[in-house]
């Protein structure tokens, strides 16, 4: 039986928080890498989620020391598709499920690993009512260990929670649409710590008035930032902004 030591459990604790409590998601996405090097070691990750509409495709990469999108390679010939697809949660080292003297005669890892420099991985998969949501892998460099049956472990008490963030996500994307919370557009867009401010304001539908009190600013002052975040977001009136920018985060 496993059994975790107390700075594992602190660590882990703070993991989960922090799934639970960022709101915007693709932030909560890098934190849980960065904070994931705490726990296992590895020297590159990346975190994919499922396509809108078709589970079977992988989207939206969020990288650690890995920049590349290698999200046609691992949907054309990745040995591992069937046990991602499954529809259910799990965790595991690809030796796991193929010798490592198949494994590096393959195509998927004279493409994927080789250039990488990457040798082993540790894979998470998130699935929530038999519907794949999003996968987790971190590598290690060639020349390192594989990884061990406790890191595994340690990983493994991660995965249903990042699942029904992953599922709450997914729906919240099915009621409200594409539409961006006002993090993620201030990230997008290059917005300035006044210009979301205000634009968080305008989210919570107050007037102008008191937008310039609150934030001590002249009227006209408020119309030029509004004007540049209309420029910024690529839309022309407050009727776009809603349909662009969620309410809520």
């Amino acid at each position: 039986m496993n059994t975790l030591q107390t700075n594992d459990w602190l660590i882990l604790n703070s993991i989960i928080y922090e799934i639970y409590t960022t709101a915007d998601f693709d932030q909560m996405r890098r934190k849980f890498l960065e904070q994931m090097k705490m726990l296992v070691d590895f020297d590159s990750a990346d975190f994919y989620l499922a396509a809108s509409g078709e589970e079977y495709h992988l989207k939206a990469p969020v990288t650690y020391h890995c920049d590349e999108d290698l999200s046609e390679v691992y949907d054309s010939i990745d040995y591992s598709r069937g046990i991602m697809y499954s529809g259910k949660s799990i965790v595991y080292r690809e030796t796991d499920i193929i010798s490592d003297d198949m494994r590096v005669k393959t195509e998927y890892y004279q493409k994927v690993y080789k250039p990488n420099n990457w040798h082993y991985s540790l894979q998470m998969i998130m699935a929530k009512e038999k519907k794949f949501l999003g996968v987790v892998t971190m590598y290690r460099n060639i020349g390192k260990n594989d990884f061990s049956h406790d890191e595994v472990f340690l990983v493994d008490t991660l995965k249903d929670h990042m699942a029904y963030r992953l599922w709450q996500q997914k729906q919240s994307r099915m009621q409200f649409g594409e539409k961006l919370t006002v993090s993620a557009a201030t990230e997008k867009f290059g917005l300035t710590k006044q210009e979301h401010n205000i634009l968080h304001l305008l989210m919570e539908g107050k007037d102008n008035s008191f937008i310039c009190d609150y934030l001590s600013i002249s009227i006209n002052t408020l119309k030029k930032h509004i004007l540049n975040i209309y420029r910024k977001l690529g839309i022309r009136n407050r009727v776009q902004l809603f349909k662009k920018i969620r309410e809520k985060e």
